[in-house]
């Protein structure tokens, strides 16, 4: 560590011994002084005297990391390379190429494209594999590190070579440019005059995007007699779109969402300020468990107002606040400061989460009881519960192999190389199963169930404790089965399977908007909507409207 280092590191630590004389709370700063005074030292020490060369940044990154871990998956620090992620979620757009690069395997895969975006525009496809970068080989490279390659200042440029499907080789120059991302990627109409309307992110300018989109349905389809706000997926974004988003369809005044913390000062009541654009339309809204933050907010406050029936499933439960703290270097601290309240009064936060990020099933028993404006309970704790709840269909072992293992992307891929046309996203329905099946069989696609795990622990624990001739027999019978139900799986998932197939194909061909287009002739939950949308008796019944 250089003396400026060293001088700026003692100075800050002098600054919390001198606010700990004058502070009420003297203990406390006492401790965070003496511990950073010790941090110091030891990671000095370490990145001078330990056997093996470091790298100071790395070694405090994972520091960093593993203080942050032990509080709630949303504190995190945001560094250098990371900063054009938090750009996207803020602003839409970020300095980049415009492509999304996946893990497959031993393969680094592009997976996605954006419109007339630098990677587009260079050549760049979905199915190209990522071989060299400036010359230098990517094969022990992850997804992950190609990020601080593909995002850097406009109008700098970098080589990439790549592995197209047909087996060629290729070098390309991208040049990085601001990329923008459009937030409403698609709108439309569905049958019975519903329209439709998908939302990507809460960037800014969500709110006015969608308002556009609703006034464009209306003046195009003035007999337009319901709307499905699609926002599965969405992630969340900025508070003050999905405040706005609310405000679409309540009048000014209302009270959307309050957060609450440990600073009281810094508390907050946020309500809807401008004229709406539409009070009556029947509402739904689709939600999936990856629907959270600014996303729970829009669907947990329309319900809470009983302005809306939100259908799909529970929510991903996400209802604490962050606020962005400079630290200098061009990086940040997202830091949770806050909970999020929704009008009902109650916090949609989860309280419990895995070793992955993931939170934790609470059973409904366990959940407090709150009210909507019409007196309808709604519960807390864990995200928000649709009103109508159907089943994901992608939840299958088969299925989640299949795109765990790029079994559909890679058959799309092939399809894709052998010219396969689609001149109508309307009228094209690939019909060739028997084509995919042969092709898993080629690819010798094969997957453990959860049951098949835990029996090949048993057979591995029977050995070590000599029972394996005890039990063999039933072993056996117990593998035949699930081997049975597997051989089964895939045809039982025929109709998801094809519709994934046409999905991606429609990426390739159509970009994002294709791909939500498509989606929507077999979605289950866009048909649901439209169902009750159409029916105005079951609409106001769930609503519980007079």
């Amino acid at each position: 560590m250089n003396k400026l280092l060293q001088f700026k590191y003692f100075a800050m630590i002098g600054g919390f011994v001198v606010l700990a004389s004058f502070s009420s709370d003297k203990g406390k700063y006492y401790e965070i002084a003496k511990n950073l005074e010790i941090f110091t030292n030891l990671y000095k020490e370490v990145n001078t005297y330990y056997v093996d060369d470091l790298d100071p940044s790395e070694l405090m990154r994972k520091g960093v990391d593993a203080m942050l871990a032990s509080l709630d998956p949303y504190t995190n620090y945001i560094s250098e390379t990371d900063i054009e992620g938090y750009r996207y979620y803020t602003e839409g757009k970020y300095h980049g190429i415009g492509a999304e690069v996946k893990d497959a395997g031993n393969r680094l895969l592009i997976t996605s494209i954006t419109k007339d975006g630098p990677a587009d525009i260079a050549g760049l496809v979905p199915g190209d594999i990522v071989l060299k970068i400036d010359g230098q080989s990517a094969q022990d490279k992850k997804a992950a590190d190609l990020l601080s390659v593909f995002q850097g200042v406009p109008g700098t440029s970098f080589d990439i070579t790549i592995k197209k499907a047909d087996g060629s080789k290729k070098t390309i120059t991208v040049k990085r440019e601001d990329v923008g991302v459009n937030n409403v990627p698609y709108s439309g109409m569905l049958p019975n005059d519903i329209g439709y309307i998908a939302l990507s992110v809460f960037s800014r300018n969500a709110a006015g995007n969608i308002k556009k989109a609703l006034t464009d349905l209306k003046s195009a389809h003035p007999n337009l007699k319901g709307l499905v706000l699609d926002l599965r997926g969405n992630g969340g974004g900025l508070l003050s779109e999905a405040v706005d988003i609310v405000n679409i369809f309540e009048p000014a005044d209302e009270l959307v969402v309050t957060t609450k913390g440990k600073v009281i000062e810094w508390d907050r009541t946020y309500m809807t300020r401008g004229n709406p654009v539409d009070l009556e339309i029947p509402l739904a809204i689709l939600t999936n468990k990856n629907s959270a933050s600014a996303s729970e907010i829009v669907s947990g406050s329309i319900q809470d107002l009983d302005r809306g029936v939100i259908i799909g499933q529970r929510t991903y439960g996400k209802g604490l606040v962050q606020n962005t703290k400079d630290l200098g270097y061009n990086s940040k601290v997202k830091l949770t400061t806050a909970k999020y309240y929704i009008p009902s009064k109650r916090c949609i936060q989860s309280v419990e989460y895995n070793d992955d990020g993931e939170p934790i099933h609470i059973p409904d028993s366990e959940r407090a009881v709150f009210h909507t404006k019409n007196g309808r309970p709604v519960l807390d704790g864990g995200g928000i519960a649709p009103d109508i709840k159907l089943e994901e269909k992608t939840n299958t072992p088969a299925f989640k192999a299949l795109k765990k293992q790029f079994m559909i992307f890679d058959f799309v891929t092939k399809l894709v190389k052998n010219g396969e046309k689609m001149d109508s996203l309307e009228l094209y329905h690939f019909t060739r199963f028997n084509e995919f099946t042969d092709f898993l069989k080629k690819k010798n696609f094969t997957y453990d169930t959860e049951s098949e795990k835990l029996l090949k622990d048993l057979v591995k624990k029977g050995k070590e404790e000599g029972l394996a001739n005890n039990f063999d027999q039933n072993i056996k019978a117990m593998q035949a089965a699930i081997d049975q139900k597997k051989s089964l799986e895939i045809e039982q998932n025929k109709s998801i399977i094809i519709s994934e197939i046409e999905k991606e194909l429609a990426l390739r061909k159509q970009y994002v908007k294709g791909k939500i287009k498509m989606s929507l002739r077999n979605d289950e939950e866009v048909q649901k909507a439209i169902e009750i949308l159409s029916n105005t008796t079951e609409y106001k019944r769930i609503l519980k409207e007079k």
